[in-house]
């Protein structure tokens, strides 16, 4: 069975999609078309390059997560230095270490810019805060004077992870008559998490080509959220966080249309938060096998209408 994949985003929660990858394929399902928002894209854009489930078990295995979150020495000095970062960056950590590490295994599968993807196998949700819209990549990179085909998927996704305040977001450069009377300021987009405007895309792969036959789009969303665990706000930080920890979450509980809801494989996420970096071996295991167990469960049932 060939359907295309949507992952919805939800920081290190990703790690039960890759559970979800394994038991798709263990159901007997291979994946056309494949998006992504936020740690979604992550997924959907390894197994665009040819990773397989058993293959991202492995690297979840050997990845340590907190070392995403890397700073310059400087901006590490207690309060000060972070809330410098924040005010100059506009974010606590850059979201580099993340990208090399994307970067890194897409290009042990020759896979660079997204033309070294067939054309519509890889779509990546994104949001534009400067000019409030979707960004779907690549499809609307010449909206900003970028050649799709040219564009580094691992920039893609890092555009789709950039957490507000947690991570920098991504600046690119607008066609100068976009917004002219803004000046050279309003030359640049700053792009951030998908999660904003479309954590759950499950429209991307509505208009396909109608010469081919159309493939039933399945939906891997990550539920079971921790939204009514109070949170203990200290200080401006942990307030940052509390804010888009409930941020991340507010789309997750968005209404699913109707034509969507059996072709939506719900995810128990254990209560981990999007941002816990610092997840045990243990929590990790059962959160992938939490992935895994569903999906397994899903496609014993699944139908293509």
């Amino acid at each position: 069975m060939i359907v295309n994949a949507v992952f919805e985003g939800g920081g290190v929660k990703g790690i039960a999609l890759v559970g979800a990858v394994v038991g798709a394929e263990r159901s007997g399902v291979r994946f056309g078309g494949v998006a992504g928002t936020s740690s979604g894209s992550i997924v959907a854009s390894l197994l665009a390059a040819g990773y397989g489930g058993e293959e991202l078990k492995r690297i979840i295995n050997q990845t340590p997560f907190k070392a995403f979150l890397r700073r310059s020495p400087l901006f590490n000095v207690k309060l000060a230095g972070p809330a410098v970062r924040l005010i100059w960056k506009k974010g606590l950590y850059s979201g580099e270490a993340l990208e090399y590490w994307v970067r890194k295994l897409l290009l042990a599968k020759g896979v660079r810019t997204f033309a070294d993807l067939p054309a519509g196998k890889l779509k990546i949700v994104a949001s534009d805060i400067s000019n409030g819209r979707i960004v779907v990549l690549p499809d609307d990179l010449p909206y900003y004077g970028a050649d799709p085909r040219r564009f580094e998927v691992a920039k893609a996704v890092r555009m789709s992870a950039s957490i507000p305040y947690f991570f920098d977001p991504v600046i690119i450069r607008q066609q100068v008559d976009v917004r002219r009377e803004e000046g050279f300021a309003g030359r640049f987009a700053y792009i951030v998490d998908g999660v904003l405007l479309s954590n759950f895309p499950l429209w991307l792969f509505e208009n396909e080509r109608p010469d081919e036959a159309p493939a039933a789009t399945i939906g891997f969303q990550l539920v079971g959220k921790n939204a009514n665990e109070p949170r203990v706000i200290r200080g401006p930080f942990s307030m940052l966080q509390a804010i888009f920890e409930t941020m991340l979450q507010a789309h997750d509980e968005r209404y699913i249309e109707k034509q969507y809801r059996d072709r939506t494989v719900k995810i128990p996420t254990l209560g981990v938060r999007s941002t816990q970096f610092d997840l045990t071996e243990e929590v990790s295991v059962r959160l992938f096998e939490s992935g895994r167990e569903k999906t397994e469960a899903f496609f014993r049932t699944f139908r293509i209408r």
